[in-house]
């Protein structure tokens, strides 16, 4: 006997059909009250997986709608991952192990060059916050705290591009001197990595 899904698994199914839905909307798909819908979406919230914003019409009162984010979307199966390790392993045996730093590399210059244009502040707690505003775009779930030291922690909870991690570690290699980089900073230490077998990804960071 199939197993019937949870009404935060239809939820978010509905919002990945039908890409933007109302209260009145989602009421109407699970025959639920308003104030049950709202507590599934302020949770999926919470998660960060859905985000909502408001429309206005030409007539009525303007509309809150919900939609996925980027963490939400990932929900959903993919394979990209898989793909990718295969590329770049395809690469690895036609061209060495040199081509695969270059291409990580590359990558690392490109972020450098596209976070740079929002990372631009004077003081490094603002530096790091706007770091972890867009890694949570990326979808790496981050928190930071700032210690009574003066230094700052900076933990990811999900790495998107895990699988390729695990299997080439010059992509948090390049991370790291990402950070380094666009904090203005090389006081920066990884003190627990996803791909090395740790719960989460954490750095140190501090004034240079």
């Amino acid at each position: 006997m199939k197993k019937k899904s949870s009404t935060r698994d239809q939820l978010l199914h509905l919002l990945k059909r039908y890409k933007k839905l109302s209260v009145v909307d989602l009421e109407s798909h699970l025959e639920i009250t308003g104030m049950a819908v709202r507590r599934h979406l302020n949770n999926l919230e919470n998660e960060r997986l859905i985000q909502s914003e408001t429309i206005r019409k030409s007539m009525g009162r303007p509309v809150q709608v919900y939609f996925l984010t980027k963490t939400g979307e990932n929900q959903f199966p993919k394979s990209y991952s898989n793909i990718t390790v295969e590329f770049l392993e395809d690469i690895e045996e036609m061209n060495g192990q040199e081509m695969i730093d270059t291409l990580f590399q590359n990558r690392e210059r490109r972020l450098e060059n596209k976070y740079k244009e929002r990372i631009q502040h004077n003081q490094l707690k603002d530096r790091v916050a706007e770091l972890a505003n867009i890694q949570n775009e990326n979808g790496y779930m981050v928190e930071w705290v700032e210690k009574e030291d003066g230094t700052f922690e900076l933990t990811e909870y999900n790495c998107p591009i895990f699988d390729v991690a695990r299997k080439y570690q010059i992509a948090c290699s390049c991370e790291h001197s990402l950070f380094q980089k666009i904090l203005n900073t090389n006081d920066i230490e990884q003190v627990c990595c996803m791909s090395k077998g740790g719960d989460h990804c954490k750095y140190v960071i501090k004034e240079k």
